[in-house]
């Protein structure tokens, strides 16, 4: 029969321990001393105890609890002496049938790694879903983790023992997190458009209008009917957009005053080569609450206004947020002359999807109906990550300015033109990416990258004599935004007129910041203290479409931890579907305290 919290929280101590027992392999310490902080009113808040523990214990006390676990499809599994729960997770993944060759493989990996880091290799294998990663997963995740540092290494070890333990947990107490798992499936069912070619070698890129993007935009405008919503439609620059009513609009029941809305969403377009969950948990998380709330035959005396943005990572076309730029009046009618790689100008695109440009205009957003703005967003950081916290709640978003960049010199050739003699603009774009280095480190906080670089017709035997480059930087303040920005452009002009060379810049992109509103960082913080959870605060590096929003109303964000040190645009980016379910509960308590004030 299932545990619950009440009978572990009354339980007498040696009992709760028993309860518990198997949570951490080897080690009912850990147990024993969380138990200390009872009552629990969540597993969340549980499961966090434990992390503290574990987090405040010599070092020693860590390395052994990693040497108690068994290795992957090791001796233990041959010998069948494996505990009942490692049983279970390795059977699950599949390892107590591997091939012979599968077998050989994780022994060799076992032993490399044993070697290099003096423990063994601890993989949560039953996932971020729970249901088991695969054979080919645990192998590629083994060989690029026997690649890391040491300290790195017994992290993430300790990372993947308080997740088997998350789910041992979860077992104990027959709890599954069933709006979760719905999410994580979603975010799958979404992954499985992708371009060509990229599509052919199993990575996700989705860009603006591209067949995969429009494909995206039904997929969602599906989901949305599916889960409740009174009305779905597709905007004039691609946005999904979906609304569930309010009570009184539906029933007249308002004194006559117009029911606001709350506006909530984030992006679907995704970077080259991405990960699954960047944005698209904010357009997720919404609607797995709409659900619930259709499901429960409620509604709220405002509102819910849920948009999947068309666009905001600026991949296709320089220009970026112009899904939730259009919402704000900020859609310049020049964009829709810039043309991407293969020439189509954004109105091209446009049309050809079906949309009316002549209607961008009409999507511009009242402020006076709506009560602000929220987002939920992945970190896409390792600070989460790190402190063993699956939310965060944002403070403010880092100001931010980006250009496309050319340097012009003379091609020659490599033989016979001497290095005084030279006018390489290749050369000249490396020294100004060591200045931005040296600079964006003098603030500390600043950020300043050179994202794409490429040299034109370039040939291994000429010397370049154009070389094409993007600016990105970024800064807590607009204030030291401006002042990094000043100097890295400053520093190009000089260093092209010491090397007689031309250069050209274009601002594509300049985001100013965006400090939550205090009012609505309060509802978070009060939505995160109610799973149970510490109140994390934290500022986000990572431009989002709550940028946009801050420019016509009141806007504030929810972090949800990432996992593989928070990695995002990338494959590896990540989170499970017990965050998740956290970031549904927030969501939800966020919603009902607003219909309580």
């Amino acid at each position: 029969m299932a545990l619950t919290l009440e009978q572990l929280n009354a339980a007498p101590l040696s009992e709760a321990v028993a309860r518990l027992d198997g949570l951490y392999e080897h080690s009912p310490w850990i147990a024993e001393q969380a138990l200390a902080q009872r009552p629990f009113a969540s597993l969340a808040q549980l499961k966090h105890a434990c992390a503290q523990v574990l987090a405040q214990v010599p070092l020693d006390a860590q390395l052994a609890l990693i040497r108690a676990h068994p290795e992957l499809a090791g001796k233990a599994m041959v010998a069948k002496s494996l505990t009942a729960e490692s049983t279970n997770e390795q059977t699950k993944a599949g390892l107590t049938q591997c091939t012979p060759e599968e077998f050989a493989k994780i022994q060799q990996l076992n032993a490399a790694y044993n070697a290099k880091f003096g423990f063994p290799f601890i993989l949560a294998v039953r996932g971020p879903r729970g249901t088991g990663l695969t054979k080919a997963e645990i192998i590629a995740t083994f060989e690029r983790r026997l690649q890391g540092h040491p300290d790195f290494e017994r992290e993430e070890c300790l990372r993947n023992i308080h997740r088997i333990a998350e789910i041992r947990l979860q077992d104990k107490f027959g709890a599954q997190p069933e709006a979760g798992n719905r999410v994580w499936d979603w975010h799958e069912a979404l992954a499985q458009h992708s371009e060509p070619p990229y599509a052919e070698q199993g990575q996700l890129t989705v860009t603006y209008l591209s067949d995969a993007h429009r494909a995206c935009a039904q997929r969602i405008a599906k989901n949305m009917h599916d889960c409740g919503f009174d009305s779905v439609h597709i905007d004039a620059v691609g946005n999904v957009v979906g609304r569930y009513e309010c009570s009184s609009k539906l029933h007249n029941e308002y004194a006559g005053q117009t029911p606001k809305t709350l506006l909530t969403g984030s992006h679907y377009d995704t970077v080259r080569n991405g990960g699954k969950y960047d944005g698209r948990l904010g357009i997720f998380v919404p609607l797995e609450v709409v659900r619930q709330l259709h499901a429960a035959q409620r509604r709220l005396p405002f509102a819910l206004e849920v948009v999947a943005f068309a666009e905001e990572e600026g991949q296709r076309y320089p220009a970026t947020f112009l899904g939730s730029g259009a919402l704000v009046g900020d859609f310049k009618s020049e964009w829709l002359e810039q043309v991407d790689a293969q020439g189509i100008t954004m109105r091209a695109a446009m049309q050809h999807a079906g949309l009316c440009v002549d209607d961008i205009p009409t999507l511009r957003r009242k402020a006076d109906d709506y009560l602000g703005f929220v987002e939920v967003h992945i970190e896409q950081g390792p600070v989460l990550n790190e402190i063993n916290l699956p939310l965060g709640v944002v403070t403010s978003i880092n100001a931010s300015v980006r250009y496309q960049c050319e340097v012009v010199g003379t091609a020659s050739h490599a033989g016979t033109t001497p290095m005084d003699r030279r006018r390489d603009a290749a050369v000249a774009v490396a020294e100004l990416m060591l200045f931005m280095e040296q600079r964006a480190r003098a603030d500390g906080d600043s950020v300043a990258t050179v994202g794409q670089l490429q040299v034109p017709a370039g040939s291994v035997n000429v010397v370049p004599g154009r070389c094409q480059f993007s600016l990105d930087l970024r800064a807590p303040s607009n204030a030291q935004r401006d002042a990094l920005e000043r100097d890295v452009l400053a520093q190009l002009a000089r260093i092209c007129e010491q090397r007689g060379l031309h250069h050209s810049v274009r601002e594509s992109m300049r985001a100013s910041a965006a400090p939550s509103a205090p009012a609505w960082q309060a509802r978070w913080e009060a939505a995160v203290a109610a799973t149970g959870l510490p109140v994390h605060r934290m500022p986000s590096g990572a431009g989002h479409d709550a940028m946009k929003l801050h420019e016509l109303m009141p806007q504030a964000m929810l972090f949800v931890r990432g996992q593989n040190s928070g990695i995002s645009h990338n494959p590896l980016e990540s989170t499970t579907s017990d965050d998740m379910e956290l970031a549904v509960q927030a969501f939800t308590h966020l919603v009902e305290q607003l219909a309580t004030e």
